[in-house]
């Protein structure tokens, strides 16, 4: 499971910054790489991403020094924003390597906006890497770069009353509450809500017609997937290893999983039979999960 720093209606929620700012360099190396952001382009001001991201500004300023160190990005400053120093563009065809999920979904993300009508199905442990690839084509709507008419997007998450497989305490429960999984329900009901309150919002702001639905299911899946516009699918593994996890209380040894690292395969529909066959019946086995053994999911706070 990926720590979590989300916001939720302007109310930030705490979780590990010396985490965090990690994630948000991987979204914006995941920018520059894509191509989004290019060379000689100013990044957003800090304020700004502290918004997007739902995080202090100090933890911007970590996430950019970061790439500053691996020369993507200079004039890394409190003041005027930096500028994006290279541009690494990285394939996105069926044929190109296995990247990172956050170096991978957000570009991938970004051009299934570009339809008139977005629909999205997901199978994943939490909706992180999914609020965080989000970023971008919500920009370029608010820009008036993209306008899709009609948005659909299903998730499928792992339900509350389950025993996960991952994250679990290396030593088992004990009896006397489990904060392991607390924490990760905790991350699982703040990312879902900051994901559908950004995708609900255009219905106000632009007159799109959004829909977002999330359902339970009664497994911890292995594998995360993503399905975008019936012509894409990408797939990646949950892999546990054994991990350090602070709660409100101690720090545990855990089994967990680090989502937004792990590597995303693509397969496209036409790029040969192959492709075609697993983008088809994975559609097919996600359709089966919705309408068979999943149940309504209620994300609280």
């Amino acid at each position: 499971m990926d720590p979590e720093y989300a916001s939720v209606k302007g109310r930030k929620r705490p979780q590990r910054p010396q985490r965090a700012h990690r994630e948000v360099a991987d979204e914006l190396r995941a920018r520059i790489r894509s191509g989004v952001l290019r060379p000689g382009q100013r990044m957003p001001t800090q304020a700004r991403l502290a918004e997007e991201f739902g995080v202090e500004r100090g933890t911007v300023r970590q996430a950019l020094r970061i790439l500053r160190s691996e020369r993507l990005l200079t004039d890394v400053s409190k003041g005027a924003p930096a500028t994006v120093a290279a541009a690494e563009s990285a394939p996105t065809g069926p044929a190109a390597p296995p990247l990172p999920t956050t170096a991978a979904l957000a570009p991938r993300i970004a051009t299934a906006f570009a339809a008139e009508h977005v629909e999205i199905d997901a199978v994943c442990l939490t909706s992180v890497s999914l609020t965080l690839a989000l970023g971008e084509p919500l920009r370029r709507i608010h820009a008036g770069q993209l306008k899709p008419a009609k948005i659909d997007v299903r998730v499928l998450l792992p339900s509350r009353s389950i025993a996960l497989a991952f994250p679990v305490p290396v030593g088992g429960r004990d009896g006397t509450g489990d904060p392991v999984h607390e924490r990760w329900l905790a991350q699982r009901n703040a990312q879902g809500q900051v994901f559908r309150h950004n995708l609900l919002a255009l219905r106000a702001t632009h007159g799109i017609d959004v829909r977002v639905s999330f359902r339970a299911l009664p497994f911890t899946p292995p594998v995360k997937l993503y399905l975008l516009n019936g012509e894409v699918a990408l797939f990646a593994h949950y892999t546990p290893a054994r991990r350090e996890a602070s709660t409100d209380h101690e720090n545990l040894e855990t089994y967990d999983v680090q989502g937004v690292r792990s590597l995303l395969f693509a397969f496209e529909r036409g790029a040969g039979p192959r492709d075609t066959a697993f983008v088809e019946q994975s559609h097919r086995w996600f359709d089966a999960l919705w309408e068979t053994i999943s149940s309504e999911l209620v994300l609280t706070g």
